[in-house]
């Protein structure tokens, strides 16, 4: 299988930057392209060190990158900010949705806009205040997406987390969507669970794609072996039954799916945890790392179109972000760097479309 695409930004954790990563890109109109990400400081790499937001810009489409900036600061209340996803509003704004952990565990996804290209924010808002109870919400990066007909939507992991049990509970699919240009939001009637009660990752992590027809299809991180998936044909209010997606065969590690130019790709670690391999727990099955080619706006994928991101096994890689451009497109993702952790640095490679064309 061919290995693709070239480096143009590495971005190593060291020191107390314990690590760099779960970021997403936009082109401002200006024609640079920022890229933001989520830069933890502090004792570990756990998601609930310290971290703030970061960016770095390009003005030679991807080819040279300039040292960083603070983006977003965390509040003084909360335990940090991560897990962006960038978006250009229906009124032109950029919009930024992230991840807000408090210290008094009400977790916020929250959403902010600027009118100038990134240089200012607006007070950001919490999508999830339509809801009643406040459990434990995941929102990836990089998975806010603008349906044809202006309604914003993203995917959403929920974790109970009012049950008496100490363990961390299995994830259900929630979907929130915005008919407003974000200015408020509300919670779609389908939520989405693992239809293996004793399973404990159940569904988590999932992302968004419509297809041209406009169906909308969702897939899901899991730790049965492959992604699942479900299809709504009415812009994301209810879903089908999930079911599993033998194409993408997978660890518990997230899958990303974005058109670029003519063409859909989707970014993933393909071979499950099996008794038969031999990988550093630490990897969690997350090497090596492979892009699928669809040619049909996702409907399809063929064996004959995957190609490697990484093929180096000793390393982990995860949490992708995919920025399309007219002659090629742009993939960040987490680089364990040569340590036992894939939670380490961000890479960032840029890939010609004729390379797998």
């Amino acid at each position: 299988m061919k290995k693709i695409g070239k480096q143009v930004l590495f971005i190593p954790a060291c020191g107390k930057n314990t690590r760099n990563g779960e970021g997403s890109f936009i082109r401002l109109k200006n024609g640079n392209i920022m890229f933001g990400y989520t830069e933890f400081m502090g004792d570990s790499r756990e998601d609930e060190e310290n971290a703030g937001i970061s960016a770095v810009f390009s003005y030679d489409d991807g080819e040279n990158w300039t040292e960083k900036r603070t983006l977003f600061e965390k509040s003084e209340n909360s335990v940090n900010i991560m897990s962006l996803s960038f978006l250009r509003m229906n009124n032109g704004d950029v919009g930024a949705f992230y991840i807000e952990k408090n210290t008094d565990g009400t977790d916020k996804l929250l959403f902010t806009r600027s009118a100038d290209e990134g240089e200012n924010w607006s007070s950001p808002i919490n999508c999830l205040d339509c809801l009643d109870i406040q459990d434990y919400y995941v929102l990836n990066n990089d998975r806010v997406i603008k349906l044809k007909n202006g309604r914003i939507l993203f995917a959403a992991s929920r974790h109970t987390v009012h049950t008496d049990s100490a363990d961390f509970p299995p994830g259900e699919v929630c979907f929130f969507f915005s008919d407003d240009d974000g200015k408020s939001w509300k919670k779609a009637s389908t939520e989405l669970k693992c239809p293996f009660k004793n399973d404990p990752n159940g569904f988590q992590e999932p992302g968004l794609f419509e297809m041209n027809d406009g169906i909308l299809w969702c897939y899901i991180r899991t730790g049965l072996g492959f992604q699942f998936q479900s299809f709504s044909y009415d812009n994301g209010e209810t879903w089908s039954a999930p079911e599993p997606n033998t194409f993408f065969s997978s660890p518990c590690s997230p899958m990303l799916v974005k058109n670029c130019k003519n063409l859909t790709v989707a970014v993933f670690n393909p071979i499950p945890e099996h008794i038969l391999r031999d990988d550093d727990e630490e990897f969690w099955g997350r090497t090596p790392y492979t892009l699928a080619v669809s040619t049909d706006n996702g409907k399809t994928f063929r064996r004959e179109n995957l190609f490697y991101i990484e093929d180096d096994l000793n390393n982990g890689y995860c949490y992708p972000a995919i920025f399309e451009s007219e002659d090629y497109f742009l993939v960040a993702y987490y680089h364990s760097n040569n340590t036992a952790c894939c939670l380490n640095s961000t890479k960032i490679i840029k890939i010609m479309y004729d390379e797998i064309l």
